[in-house]
């Protein structure tokens, strides 16, 4: 019976990934990110699985913050959707454990790399086909890389070109990606068939748990509704910033759907048409991104 368990969902991701007994799987997924010359061969996860984080109404808890045996700092997540600002995001966070790491009056030269890495089940960019996008700081006339600095990935999973019968061959990566992706739709027998190591079978083994324990089963279908109304609210507000664009008129008018959808999720009253419609793109595109900030705070 196949484990119906979305990898994707908030719960799930951060026991399988966050958990300190589930390190062989974190570190995994790391090597097989990173593809690095000395795979890493330990981690300390710095904000570790808890129950506690789950038990009120917030929406995303989905990143996992770790340091690794060579010092380097890094943050993986997963994003189910979208939005303006993600990529800036990633670099703000990836600034943040680089400045995290320095005392006041510190040894600048003893920072050590910091890498954000974010999982994405939807498209980022869609004028490429390519699934793994790495940015790092270099100069661009010599290609010389400062590796000792601020490193931001990011995974399109669904951009893998995924297939039952040749995943045992394929790269870790994509070996990965299927899991994220389909493990709900197999048995635990069948995925340790098709996915072989350590860190595959924590990853099951963490999977079953869920599903046999029932306080996780529970807080698992929570979450996964929770995920699911926020993906259908965002969906409404980007389907009702159209209709109200094409009422208002251009790109001022899909803005002021977007900001009155957003200010509805908000709890508040949504701005009148004429009011948004006076202000300018600037002033109306400002807003919006006030707003979806606010927003992702209260989620957070």
């Amino acid at each position: 019976m196949p484990l119906g368990i979305r990898p994707t969902v908030d719960f799930a991701f951060k026991k399988i990934f966050g958990s300190p007994q589930n390190s062989a799987a974190l570190i995994g997924l790391l090597n097989a990110i990173l593809d690095l010359e000395r795979p890493i061969a330990s981690v300390e996860i710095l904000n570790p699985f808890s129950y506690q984080e789950f038990s009120e109404s917030k929406l995303v808890v989905l990143d996992v913050r770790c340091q690794d045996s060579e010092g380097r700092w890094l943050n993986v997540e997963m994003q189910v959707s979208v939005y303006a600002g993600l990529i800036e995001r990633l670099v703000y966070y990836a600034c943040g454990m680089y400045v995290d790491q320095l005392s006041k009056g510190g040894n600048y030269a003893l920072a050590a790399p910091s890498i954000s890495i974010c999982l994405l089940n939807r498209i980022l960019f869609s004028d490429s086909e390519q699934p793994h996008h790495r940015f790092q700081m270099l100069d661009r006339e010599s290609g010389r890389e400062l590796s000792n600095a601020i490193e931001v990935h990011t995974v399109e999973l669904t951009k893998y070109h995924l297939d039952e019968g040749s995943i045992s061959y394929a790269s870790k990566l994509q070996q990965w990606a299927f899991l994220l992706l389909f493990a709900q739709d197999y048995d635990a027998n069948t995925l340790r068939r098709l996915l072989t190591g350590i860190e595959f079978e924590t990853a099951i083994s963490t999977i079953e748990v869920i599903l046999a324990k029932t306080e996780d089963k529970l807080m698992y279908d929570q979450r996964e509704k929770a995920q699911r109304d926020y993906e259908w609210a965002i969906s409404g507000a980007r389907e009702e910033g159209r209709e109200e664009g094409e009422q208002l008129g251009l790109a001022k008018g899909k803005l002021a759907g977007k900001i009155q959808i957003l200010q509805d999720l908000l709890g508040e009253v949504p701005a009148n048409d004429a009011s948004l419609s006076s202000l300018s793109v600037d002033v109306l595109t400002i807003q919006l991104a006030e707003l979806q900030q606010r927003l992702r705070d209260r989620q957070a």
